[in-house]
Order: structure tokens, then sequence, then C-alpha cells
């Protein structure tokens, strides 16, 4: 059989696709697209040829449109269809109100990406010509179109990951706000400071010093000098323990009590931008505090769902790099296969040719970013206390033919991490290095001894 008629695995894939969103969306079922908004919603009832049936405008919130709902099958049964299927963008946390309704009702749900429809308005007659009306025919005649998904299956446990997952992150763009505020402060007006430490942010004995020397002299390091080091380091053996650690690395604090004496900086803005920083520093204090609050629930939701063991099984990931990952993925159990879970965060390059050209693969950046800033962040462990990551890391920044450069090779580790990661959860089995390193299709020949 010439290999050219045969059917690709991408085209099986596909087809399962659409198959299981011609289930949602029926030739028999009329299709109720939604424009939500706040207090004004557009619905309109469309048949599989976007030709309206009905439309009307509900001033009314996302979660009193059930009578919307009722009112749109009421008038599809009467254009003869023996159901509906509800389509709308996922708009804020409305779409998950509009789902709730519509499953209480027993109607098909699907969504709509806001960026295929704003593609799709801009077909309708090559203008930016934006209204409510025309949105909820364009969802609508997309959805029928199957340009659409079915959105993930509303669960409490993975649910709570995901809010947790959502505060994690916001909590870490506040640390890295206040860490980048101390540093452009510190090195105005103290650059000494920095020098005192390897890594003055994350030690825990620099910022218990700091807080000291801060909270006592502001800008005028006077009381502290007269304070004396010995006494100095006596009170920031108590307060290295408020922020973690049990005892301090003194030699830290030898530093910055030796940088006292150093006047590099812009002396007359001192005493204004060091108090500046003892504000940031204490918002630092408490941000770290609540982000390490927010990981000990994310690992143990993770033990809720029983994964911790097999997602701790890949060296180099931590429980909770693991949680941060599936808090933006979901259930990988409704991924059909790794590779969609890894297309889902854009780490698949996607090809470019036509005829006899041939272009550079790369990613498109219109994945989902927080997830591939997870799986991002998780291979920095992975790389190092995975030999596996760094084998292959090794292996495709220094072949000869294709080499790829550092974040081209991080970038392929990613998505490794997360194809392993899909295969221990949906599998149920512990990550192998020997299944990691060459699959379930192909083993290493076996030496003779």
């Amino acid at each position: 059989m010439d290999n050219a008629s045969r059917i690709s695995r991408g085209d099986k894939s596909r087809n399962a696709r659409l198959g299981r969103l011609r289930e949602l969306v029926p030739i028999t079922s009329a299709v109720v697209g939604i424009d939500l908004a706040d207090a004004k919603q557009m619905v309109v009832v469309c048949d599989h040829d976007s030709r309206v049936l009905a439309r009307r405008t509900f001033r009314v919130r996302a979660w009193d449109l059930g009578a919307a709902l009722d009112w749109a099958a009421a008038k599809a049964a009467k254009a003869g269809f023996a159901a509906v299927t509800v389509a709308c963008e996922p708009t804020g946390h409305r779409w998950r109100v509009l789902g709730q309704l519509a499953a209480e009702r027993g109607m098909a749900f699907v969504c709509v990406q806001p960026l295929i429809s704003a593609w799709a308005r801009r077909g309708e007659d090559l203008t930016s010509d934006k209204t409510d009306e025309k949105d909820a025919v364009v969802i609508a005649r997309l959805a029928a179109q199957l340009r659409c998904y079915a959105p993930e299956p509303v669960d409490e446990t993975w649910g709570r990951l995901r809010h947790l997952g959502a505060r994690r992150e916001r909590l870490m763009m506040e640390l890295t706000g206040q860490v980048q505020a101390m540093r452009d402060l510190l090195e105005c007006v103290w650059p000494a400071a920095l020098e005192a430490a390897a890594q003055p942010f994350k030690s825990r004995t620099w910022a218990a010093t700091m807080s000291i020397i801060l909270e006592r002299d502001g800008g005028d390091f006077t009381r502290t000098r007269r304070l004396g080091l010995t006494r100095l380091e006596n009170l920031v053996r108590k307060e290295v323990m408020r922020w973690g650690a049990e005892k301090p690395t003194l030699r830290i604090t030898r530093n910055l009590f030796a940088a006292l004496d150093d006047n590099a900086g812009v002396l007359a803005h001192r005493p204004g931008a060091l108090e500046r920083v003892a504000f940031v520093l204490d918002d630092f204090f408490h941000a770290r505090r609540r982000k390490v609050e927010v990981e000990e629930r994310m690992t143990l939701v993770l033990e809720e769902l029983g994964v911790t063991e097999l997602v701790t099984s890949i060296p180099g990931l931590s429980a909770v790099g693991a949680a941060a990952i599936l808090a933006e993925t979901g259930d990988p159990h409704r991924f059909t296969s790794a590779r969609a879970l890894v297309k889902h965060a854009d780490l698949a390059p996607r090809e470019r040719s036509s005829g006899a050209f041939t272009g550079r693969t790369r990613v498109t950046g219109q994945g989902r970013p927080s997830l591939r800033l997870a799986a991002w962040r998780g291979i920095w462990g992975t790389l190092r206390g995975n030999p596996v990551h760094a084998a292959r890391y090794h292996h495709l920044t220094t072949r000869e033919q294709n080499k790829l450069k550092p974040t081209q090779a991080q970038a392929a580790v990613a998505a490794a991490l997360l194809r392993q990661l899909h295969a221990v959860i949906v599998t149920g089995r512990p990550w192998d290095a020997e299944i990691a390193t060459y699959g379930t299709r192909r083993r290493p020949l076996e030496v003779a001894a």
C-alpha cells in the first residue's frame, strides 16, 4: 500500500477529537451562542448553517441565565431541534457559571477560544466592526463548525489546586518585584550591603541582619556601630528564627557590620531610600510566609489526589514544582496523549514548510504561558538532579548537526518533563530512567560480559 494514502497518527487524533466534539454538537441540536458580559447577555439560537432562529438580550448577571437557557431550548424545539448545545467564550469565571447552569438542564456545553473568534470576526466583512450581537452569532457559527473545545470538567480537588496555583504565582510576582525594588534602591545608596552575601535575597541571615539595622538606624548607622558586632550577632540569632532558619551564617552578619563604614552611594538619599527598603523588606517577609503557606496547602492537595509519590519519583522535581505544573494543566487524564499536554503549553515546535521551502521550526507562543513558565521553572531542578534530563540537554547543545542553543534545549527538556509527568500520573507507575531515555519501543542492546 502506498504510504501517502495511509492515515497518519495526527489524522487519527484529529478524527477522534472531531468525533468527541460532534457528540457535543450533534446535527440534531441547535447551537445557542452567548456573548457574556457583566449585566448584559446577548443570546442567539442558530442552526448549523449559522442562520439565526431567535435572538434576545437578557439584562441579568451570568448566574441568572437559567431563564435564558430555558427560552433558547423552547425556541430550538419550536424550530424542530431535539436539543441545544450552549457555546460561549471563556470570559472570566462567568463561563463556569454558564456551564453549571447548562449541566443542570442536561445541555451540552462547549467553549470557543477568544483568539479564534477575533479572527473569525474580521473574516465576516474584513473590518474591525464589533458588537455583542455579531459576536454571539460568530460564537454559534464556530461551535457549529466544531472550532471549539470541551472545557475541563469541574472537580473540587483539582479546582482547588488551580486556585492555589494562581495564588502562588501572584505571590511570586510580588516577591520578584520586591527583590528588584530593594536591589535598585541599595545599588543607589548602599551598594556594599549587596556584596555582603553571594545571593543576598536568598539569604535569611542577610534579611534578618538588614531588618535589625534598618529598624534601629534607618539611614544613620551610628546606633548599630555603637551596639557592636557581638550584640548584633546575638540579635541576629533571635531574628533569623523569625525568618525560618535555625541558626545564622554569622559571616554575612560580619560583612554587613563592616559595610556600615562604606560611604559609597548617594548619601543624601540614603535615609529616605533605606526607610523605603525597610518597608519593602517587611512586605517581602510577609509575602514569603504566605507563599510557604500556599505551597504547603498545594502539597496537601497532591496527597489528596494520591499522586505525590508518582510525581516526586522524577529526580530533581519537588512536590511544590509538580504541584505548580499540575495547577496549570488540571487533571492530566483529560489530555488524550502526552503530546497534547505539550502542545497545550506550546512547547512542541511548529513546522514551517511549503513545497521545496523548509523554514525554522519554533514555538508560537499561543499556548498556555503560565504552564510554560511552570515547566520552565521545574527543569532547573531536574537539570541538576536528573541524569536523563542532564544528558539530553548536553546532547542537544553539543551534537554536531542541528545543535540547539541553551534556551532551545531547555524548552525541549521542559517538554520532556511534561510528557513524563503525564505518563507517571496516567499510568500510575513511578518514573523509570530506562523508559525516559529509550521509550517503550526501543531498548538498549545487552552488552555481553
